[in-house]
């Protein structure tokens, strides 16, 4: 595997006990949307973005109050919210930060103690926008079927600008899994950054949405399900036989669709990501079957993740090889690069002929090349494409101080995609869906 760092390392000095770069970049544009500073400022976590139909940039996420994730307060009220930014010129300058929702902490209830995780997404057609997140004060480690985290649902009418109060959706969907063979669940939540909204199949007003759900199940394994709605994230139901489990023993998990339509669900592991990809028998109905779970990672020269297994994000796009004018699929998938959690960055793949994604093994191996967004302790990341073509890349960094505070500072970084592939590839604008 080719792999280059888009950066020149000019010069470094030390902050924080950590090596800090000043560098020449490729990068369009760099922002701290969400900036943590010190380590008394209330901590900043999990990002999420998504571009709305009249191209505004709507960039999400926790602000922890009580330092923690849901659930692990102790003994702290658990407050966390949800805080966003909006971009009106493709990242180049950011609107002032606004509350979505405010957790309560433990003197409501136990929904409203704090809201975190956000998953978002911007309906293409109209102004709304739809926002999922965990809720409540009980850990996911320590969930059961009768006690665990919430899941909140908000939606915006205007593009991110307002909000609706949150409703819980959670005995809805953990009620789907409760007669199969590995239910009833015991904990689940939706997986952070990006919600997939299909570019080729729709029901009714709305093309269709995808999530991702990590649950353990009756029997204390972790799996990972998808979950789709054709009514913008109302009504939820399970891709497939909810005894076909997509990924075992996996972890956070996204979902993004393939330039054929199949569904690839990518899930954060130990040393990489695990991939697996759902055949339609019929698109409408949502039936078929998965494939069997690949594993990506540096014995397959997949997306190495060097000592760690973090979130990151899935995104397939349409480009033109400027080699050869050639119109083909290149699919972005984001994880540190290690050791650790440090050096978050971006892998490409070509998906040009079939057998480089006819199975989840075979897309799951020889990865063409990278991009190093971070040269810093650096964590989850999300993307999206914005109104200009461009890539909006959302991702947590120890810009300032260290995240043994409970946060990062929220980066954003504006990319093209011959940023990304050194020139390899652009966008195909008459092809973008």
């Amino acid at each position: 595997m080719t792999h280059f760092s888009s950066r020149i390392i000019l010069s470094a000095i030390l902050m924080s006990g950590y090596a800090c770069f000043v560098q020449a970049q490729q990068v369009m544009e760099e922002h701290d949307v969400f900036p943590t500073r010190l380590e008394t400022d209330i901590p900043y976590r999990i990002p999420a973005i998504t571009t709305a139909s009249n191209g505004d940039l709507i960039a999400v996420a926790d602000y922890r109050y009580c330092r923690m994730d849901i659930g692990f307060a102790g003994t702290g009220d658990g407050r966390i919210d949800l805080r966003a930014r909006i971009s009106k010129d493709n990242g180049h300058t950011w609107q002032p930060h606004f509350t979505i929702v405010k957790g309560k902490g433990r003197a409501l209830d136990a929904f409203h103690t704090g809201f975190g995780d956000p998953c978002i997404i911007a309906d293409k057609n109209s102004s709304k926008v739809f926002l999922l997140s965990c809720a409540g004060n009980v850990s996911f480690p320590a969930g059961t079927r009768e006690k665990h985290q919430g899941i909140a649902i908000m939606h915006s009418e205007d593009n991110g600008q307002t909000w609706s109060e949150p409703k819980d959706i959670a005995e809805n969907i953990y009620g789907m899994f409760d007669n199969c063979k590995r239910g009833p669940v015991r904990a689940m939540f939706i997986g952070s950054g990006k919600i997939h909204q299909s570019r080729y199949t729709k029901v009714d007003k709305y093309y269709r949405l995808y999530c991702s759900n990590l649950v353990t199940d009756v029997n204390g394994e972790r799996l990972n399900y998808v979950l789709y709605s054709d009514d913008f994230g109302n009504n939820w139901n399970v891709l497939g036989e909810k005894d076909d489990v997509p990924i075992i023993n996996g972890d956070e998990p996204k979902v993004e669709e393939l330039p054929d339509g199949r569904i690839v669900i990518s899930s954060r592991c130990g040393g990489g990501r695990l991939f697996n990809i759902f055949e339609f028998e019929n698109k409408e109905k949502a039936t078929g079957k998965w494939g069997k779970q690949a594993f990506s990672g540096a014995e397959n020269n997949g997306t190495t993740a060097k000592s760690n297994a973090c979130n990151g994000e899935i995104l397939v796009l349409p480009v033109i090889r400027i080699s050869d004018k050639k119109q083909t699929n290149l699919v972005l998938q984001s994880v540190p690069f290690g050791p650790g959690r440090t050096n978050v960055g971006i892998y490409y793949k070509e998906l040009g002929d079939k057998s480089a994604y006819d199975t989840p093994a075979n897309f799951a191996k020889d990865w063409n090349g990278s991009i190093q967004a971070s040269a810093l302790p650096s964590a989850y990341s999300t993307m999206t494409l914005q109104a200009d073509n461009t890539i909006g890349f959302l991702f947590e960094e120890e810009t300032y101080c260290s995240s043994w505070g409970g946060g990062y500072t929220i980066k954003y970084q504006k990319y093209s995609i011959e940023g990304i592939t050194n020139g390899a590839y652009k966008i195909d604008v008459k092809n973008v869906k």
